[in-house]
């Protein structure tokens, strides 16, 4: 019996039910079967974002800030879903099924898009725009259809994220030495794969997007995701499948619920007096903050069901670690509001910026860079940061400070300097070219000033993101509690999301309060008659408040339960095993 129990996974089982068969499932190959769906996931998403802007503008014919808010609004919408996408798998449907649904709904999704882009019916006639002609915009039918697109495949990209990651690590047992290197090494590939479908996106697809069309390049991720869903099916019999644990937000809403309803009585003189049932080895020492919530604690009449032993309504009563940890998830909340910002700025990368690109010069010999592919940068700056940080920065770092490398609120802090940083040196870059626009007229097609000005600006946030990426995920890994770390994956991409929804806000409003009835203002309607710069600077300016903001945050906060940092090279290569997004 010993040897046959160590053939099977302790907390694993198979397709049919019954404990995993450790030689029969899960290991290197059904992992890679998962990769598949990442690396087409990355492949639309990041193809649609990046160069949707120079659609909507040029072909649908709408304001500049208007095509920049739709992009913000799909991509904050995708981050979003991830928490729905989470809370199904973790309460209802598991991981495999959230996978298998959701990468359907985003087949679909590039399906409708790709149909849009190519039905003359579902776009505006072709103009070319003046001084004394504007070109009619798209309908509401049409951007109608465009919608549905965007936003299935946003629906399907938050449903994949928050699992794909999550269902591979399932597939190495961490109890196992050798399963857990493969782990690791199953997270290197992961990034990798990411990275892969990033790059191609913002390459080969933009590419095509612009010289061959749009509809063969959505059709293409779609047929493409359409296969890996097939690869990914093939695999079912030698997954392994954990069970749901239930959602996280269950037991923060528990806590709040009980915490009010008991909000007129006293807390007991002695926290021993407030209710714990959590073996003595999981429990969490009380804290005096936030002690509001320490009421969903006192045992009251009516408290436990009737005719169960020891049992508590969980609505009614909550223990003291149940208290403790969601305690611990607000405290997160000052620095997780100081990092939206970060996000912000992020959004120009793939929308005014984009824009701007595709009024310069940017031809190499005789080949047309593409304007959505500037973001290669962006990537690149990504990657190289990653790289100094690991090979020179910690070593150094070690030497001289005996530690490993920047704390994660350091590395926050970092990041938020140089998006600051990139926002001002795009301000100057963006004056610049307004002043070319006025030397040789605003209406002039391509501007004679090269492309590759912008590069600063693309190297400075994507620097910055390799910091507070790699920042924010250790933070709200390790400073929150072992059971709400998908909960705190959740929480850090709503930083993501928010990002995006707050430049949406923005933009709106400085329309509203520079704009004028003939489509001019700091963010007009063509960006050439336009102040993008005075944007830029009021999003420096924005950048520097929160950075202050941030700093007070930073000092007030206190670690719960300190444990090793995770740095930059362990979080890409899987020690974040628990990030299901």
């Amino acid at each position: 019996m010993e040897g046959k129990m160590s053939w099977t996974v302790a907390d694993a089982v198979d397709y049919k039910g019954f404990p995993a068969d450790r030689s029969k499932t899960g290991g290197w190959v059904p992992a890679a079967l998962i990769l598949g769906i990442e690396i087409c996931e990355r492949l639309s998403t990041m193809g649609i974002a990046v160069n949707l802007v120079t659609y909507l503008v040029g072909v649908m014919h709408l304001p500049s800030s208007t095509s920049a808010n739709v992009v913000t609004d799909f991509m904050g919408t995708s981050f979003l879903l991830c928490l729905l996408g989470g809370f199904l798998a973790d309460s209802f449907l598991g991981r495999y099924k959230t996978i298998a649904i959701f990468a359907a709904i985003q087949t679909l999704g590039t399906g409708a898009l790709a149909i849009a882009t190519k039905l003359p019916q579902l776009r505006p006639p072709p103009c070319h725009a003046s001084a004394s002609h504007t070109c009619k915009p798209a309908n509401g039918f049409q951007m109608g259809i465009l919608y549905v697109a965007l936003y299935l495949i946003a629906l399907g990209t938050g449903g994949l994220k928050s699992s794909v990651s999550g269902f591979g690590t399932d597939q190495f047992d961490d109890k196992d030495e050798k399963e857990k290197a493969q782990m690791t090494y199953f997270f290197n590939r992961f990034f990798f794969f990411i990275s892969t479908g990033t790059l191609t996106a913002v390459t080969v697809l933009v590419y095509l997007q612009d010289e061959v069309g749009r509809s063969w390049s959505y059709g293409i991720c779609s047929v493409s995701m359409f296969v890996a869903i097939l690869i990914f099916l093939s695999g079912t019999k030698r997954y392994r499948y954990k069970k749901s644990r239930g959602s996280p937000i269950v037991q923060i809403f528990q806590v709040i619920v009980a915490a009010i309803n008991k909000r007129k009585m006293e807390l007991p003189y002695s926290v021993e007096l407030l209710y714990e049932d959590t073996p003595e080895a999981q429990r969490i020492h009380h804290t005096d903050q936030f002690r509001f919530l320490d009421k969903a604690a006192i045992v009251a009449e009516g408290d436990f069901e009737r005719n169960v032993v020891s049992a508590p309504n969980p609505w009614k009563l909550c223990s003291v670690t149940k208290v403790e940890e969601v305690k611990m998830m607000v405290g997160l909340l000052p620095v997780w509001a100081t990092t939206i910002i970060f996000w912000t700025t992020y959004a120009q990368m793939i929308t005014f910026s984009v824009e701007q690109a595709s009024t310069m010069e940017r031809s190499i010999g005789g080949f047309l860079i593409p304007a959505g592919s500037l973001t290669v940068f962006f990537v690149a700056a990504i990657l190289i940061t990653l790289a100094v940080y690991d090979r020179l920065i910690m070593p150094l770092w070690k030497k001289l400070k005996g530690k490993p490398g920047f704390t994660n609120l350091q590395r926050i802090a970092i990041g938020l300097v140089l998006s600051t940083l990139g926002m001002a040196v795009a301000a100057l870059a963006e004056k610049k070219r307004l002043a070319v626009a006025r030397t040789v007229g605003a209406t002039t097609t391509t501007l004679p000033i090269s492309v590759f000005m912008l590069i600063p600006q693309f190297f400075l946030v994507g620097a910055g993101e390799a910091f507070i990426y790699t920042g924010q995920l250790d933070f709200f890994i390790t400073q929150s509690p072992k059971g709400m770390k998908t909960m705190s994956t959740g929480l850090f991409l709503t930083t993501l999301s928010l990002g995006f929804f707050v430049s949406s806000f923005l933009v709106s409003v400085v329309k509203k309060v520079t704009g004028s009835n003939d489509g001019q203002g700091w963010l007009a309607d063509n960006i050439n008659h336009g102040r993008l710069d005075c944007f830029y600077g009021l999003l420096a300016v924005l950048g520097v408040i929160n950075f202050v903001l941030y700093l007070v945050f930073a000092v007030w906060y206190k670690p719960k339960n300190p444990k090793p940092a995770l740095q930059m090279e362990t979080i890409v290569n899987g020690s974040s095993a628990e990030n299901k997004c």
